[in-house]
């Protein structure tokens, strides 16, 4: 019978912690290669083939405290490797000889929590390592003969995983290790209960790490409640935009003239693969239908679609078959399809973390990116609140500075694919055709 937990309240730290700034760890150790980590030999191999060569920074400071067993709160920039992170340090702690589940990921959406599995297997492949991805929309069936079987690692969304719970079907006395990826999503109201549920049946030793690229003030206060002394690596505010995303807003009048502007850089989103976000599942549908009546060819998802529609929709945008995505922030958190190099703000986010992670679809690991915001007059307000509150700068889109954007600060490559210049010069020649269109528009009024 699986062991209840009790009160998370037995950690409960009394101080008011509001006013405490959280800051990084005293003498976290930085660990500049996967050898020095003492990475067993097949895991190793596996971290090679996989094609990392050098650990990133969030690498160099996570792996080693997680596989020593310490509850580890870590944060990173998007795109740097986080998955990776505690996906070596969990498959260096298992016991292969052993068919218990021993680690259990959950994460906030089904495609995320696949990802997270597919990382696991293929760095894990010498290792002959079992992972589960236990998601809604999917065969029960088919996850009780796979847990039955036997699981080193199950990653899913809670409510699958709680549901594998209640039916006895996912065993949890041995599990040792509980990931919360995008975790400050994962604590919040809409996960909040579905998380303690599945935490109170989990052995009272469990180690906890949260990782994320946004952890809120409040979410931080939250971890005194569930961690023991975690092990806190953070990146200040100001430092969360990656370097390598261009920003830029587009100013529109009126609601219907977004509509507009994405038809005229249509040609520009395909050189490459473009991520388009909408605010609602309703918005995605309409967007999706009227670009396909002016014969743009273009997918869309989001999670009111069958969960084997949604799967296809992500094979075939990975595959490249698929070039401009219209979704929700569904895709926001997480997903990692590396020729993404450019993102369209359809719609501005409800808050300030979906931005970092919305944009943070393009320039994965250490590629360039170019981020564009579809921004209306009264969007204004809440645009430069997101640059004050990062610390970043969000520039209209350059007329009479193209030509240096692109020599200086853009770099070589928006994706291994593009050349940036050319994502460029579709875009000035776009503005040149829009500001003829404006002026035709008002000669006529």
């Amino acid at each position: 019978m699986a062991v209840e937990r009790g009160e998370i309240n037995r950690r409960v730290v009394k101080e008011d912690l509001s006013y405490v700034e959280f800051e990084t760890s005293e003498n976290v150790e930085v660990i500049s290669s996967f050898q020095d980590m003492r990475i067993k030999e097949d895991l190793l191999r596996g971290i090679y083939a996989y094609g990392f060569e050098k650990p990133s920074a969030i690498q160099q400071r996570a792996i080693v405290p997680i596989v020593k067993g310490r509850d580890v709160i870590a944060q990173a920039q998007s795109g740097t490797g986080k998955t990776a992170t505690f996906a070596i340090a969990i498959l260096q702690k298992l016991d292969i000889t052993l068919r218990d589940t021993q680690v259990l990921c959950l994460s906030p959406t089904r495609e995320l929590a696949v990802q997270i599995q597919k990382v696991i297997l293929a760095l894990g492949d010498l290792m002959n390592v079992q992972c589960h991805a236990c998601i809604g929309g999917t065969s029960l069936g088919e996850d009780i003969r796979k847990l039955d079987y036997g699981q080193h690692v199950v990653s899913g969304t809670p409510g699958r995983v709680f549901d594998m719970i209640k039916r006895r079907t996912l065993r949890t006395r041995g599990i040792k290790v509980l990931v919360l990826d995008e975790a400050d999503e994962m604590l919040n109201k809409g996960f909040k209960e579905q998380i303690y549920d599945v935490y109170r049946f989990l052995p009272p030793a469990t180690q906890v790490c949260l990782i994320s690229a946004t952890l809120p003030h409040e979410i931080l206060e939250m971890t005194s409640k569930f961690m023991t002394d975690p092990i806190r690596i953070l990146v200040k505010r100001d430092e969360l935009t990656l370097e390598g995303i261009k920003q830029f807003f587009v100013a529109v009048e009126r609601e219907e003239w977004k509509f507009d502007t994405l038809c005229d850089l249509y040609d520009t989103l395909t050189i490459t693969q473009a991520v388009i976000f909408c605010n609602t599942r309703r918005k995605v549908d309409w967007l999706t239908d009227k670009m396909r009546e002016a014969n743009f060819t273009v997918c869309s998802m989001h999670g009111d679609m069958p969960q084997k529609e949604r799967d296809a929709i992500m094979k075939e945008f990975r595959s490249g078959k698929s070039r401009v995505l219209i979704t929700t922030d569904v895709w926001a958190r997480g997903i990692d399809v590396q020729q993404v190099s450019l993102v369209i703000n359809y719609d501005l986010p409800n808050n300030r973390e979906l931005y970092i992670h919305r944009i943070g679809r393009s320039g994965r690991f250490g590629r360039k990116g170019v981020a564009i915001n579809f921004v209306k007059s009264d969007d204004i307000r809440i645009l430069r609140d997101i640059e004050q509150y990062y610390s970043t700068q969000i520039d209209e889109m350059p007329m009479n500075r193209i030509s240096h954007l692109i020599s200086s600060s853009v770099g070589p490559a928006v994706s291994p694919f593009v050349d940036s210049k050319i994502v460029f010069v579709l875009i000035k020649v776009w503005f040149q055709n829009r500001r003829m269109k404006i002026k035709k528009e008002n000669n006529r009024e």
